[in-house]
């Protein structure tokens, strides 16, 4: 390299540092009644929504400012950032239709998720004062790029949008589903709309406490009973067939509504659910984690095709009662309207239900 070309390469990287080095940069979507706070780096993460001078919806972990720009390689392990991520379903798939990490190919991996999705620097589109734009990179473990876009709803103050294109980057076809997810903490009250319990299957892990739920009302909820004596965690994953695409959580003062395309269960891969909840925590669950998960649709992309997948997320401030009656006449009486969203009042369904 010539060495006036090295001198500006130097240099370009040295003014560069600070902002590699610092805490990652945070772009913020701001309505009177909604504030939205998303990195480019780390895959274009999500680190902050709720209504303006309240405290976050999301559970963002220590690790964003302590490691905001980790290794993207196929050889990485997951790092606990949390906020909000978009993942590639099915999970059992993850690492079996690439060769760039053949250890984690043959041995079928569940796990980590995939870092180039995850870990890398996007490329900033779009940026205005209402809407962000962010591109992602190719991913050799995926087999897509990612791009997303984050909106303010010029509509309703209280709702942003969250749009993800995955593009094929193979010339050959593959199979995915985009999967959102949502962290927050344990405490939050989280409420999903099934016609019933047949909708609804656990994932439990040994030694450890299931997730412990009711559907009430047309309504599904987690409940934070005390742990069993001989137990000191209660973790599992609760996989739903909602009724209709929403569903919404209760925490800090706020009501946070997710909406989606409600699709058949047919639509959805098999190994997974159109709604989806892993929790996790000990006697204390506001330190424990939540995660609010949606699968779009398990489609088939010809090289180069692409799928595109949206969440509306609205907050709303809410000063009543800490119970499940409170909150669903909140859903119905107050969110529904202002949201112009009825079928925040859900049908009965099948009979009320309790875990056993």
């Amino acid at each position: 390299m010539p060495p006036s070309r090295r001198t500006a390469t130097l240099l370009s990287l040295l003014f560069a540092w600070p902002a590699l080095a610092g805490q990652p940069e945070r772009i913020r979507l701001q309505s009177p009644e909604a504030v939205l706070e998303v990195t480019p780096a780390l895959g274009g993460r999500v680190l902050h929504f709720a209504a303006p001078g309240a405290p976050n919806l999301l559970k963002v972990g220590a690790e964003v400012d302590a490691r905001p720009y980790p290794e993207v390689s196929a050889h990485a392990d997951d790092i606990g950032h949390l906020g909000h991520d978009v993942w590639l379903g099915p999970q059992s798939e993850w690492w079996t239709d690439q060769s760039v990490n053949t250890e984690r190919r043959d041995a079928r991996a569940p796990w980590p998720p995939d870092p180039f999705l995850s870990f890398a620097v996007t490329r900033v589109l779009e940026q205005n004062a209402d809407k962000l734009v962010l591109d992602g990179i190719d991913s050799p473990v995926s087999g897509v790029r990612l791009s997303k876009s984050f909106e303010l709803d010029s509509k309703d103050p209280a709702t942003v949008v969250l749009h993800v294109v995955a593009r094929n980057i193979h010339d050959r076809p593959i199979s995915r589903d985009l999967w959102f997810n949502t962290r927050a903490s344990a405490a939050m009250r989280v409420y999903v709309p099934v016609a019933g319990a047949g909708d609804v299957r656990i994932e439990s892990h040994e030694r450890m406490a299931p997730p412990a739920w009711r559907i009430e009302g047309g309504l599904f909820s987690l409940l934070s009973p005390p742990l069993p004596e001989d137990l000191d965690t209660r973790r599992g994953k609760v996989f739903l067939q909602p009724s209709t695409g929403w569903m919404a959580g209760f925490f800090a003062g706020q009501a946070l509504v997710i909406r989606f395309d409600h699709h058949p269960v047919e639509r959805i891969h098999a190994e997974h659910g159109q709604v989806e909840l892993y929790v996790e925590h000990g006697d204390d669950p506001a330190a424990g984690l939540l995660e609010l998960e949606v699968h779009a649709p398990y489609r088939t992309l010809a090289a180069g095709e692409t799928m595109v997948a949206s969440e509306r997320w609205s907050v709303l401030r809410y000063d009543g009662d800490d119970d499940p009656a409170a909150h669903a006449a909140f859903l119905c009486t107050v969110a529904a309207p202002r949201l112009r969203a009825p079928e925040l009042c859900p049908a009965a369904g099948d009979a009320d239900a309790v875990a056993p």
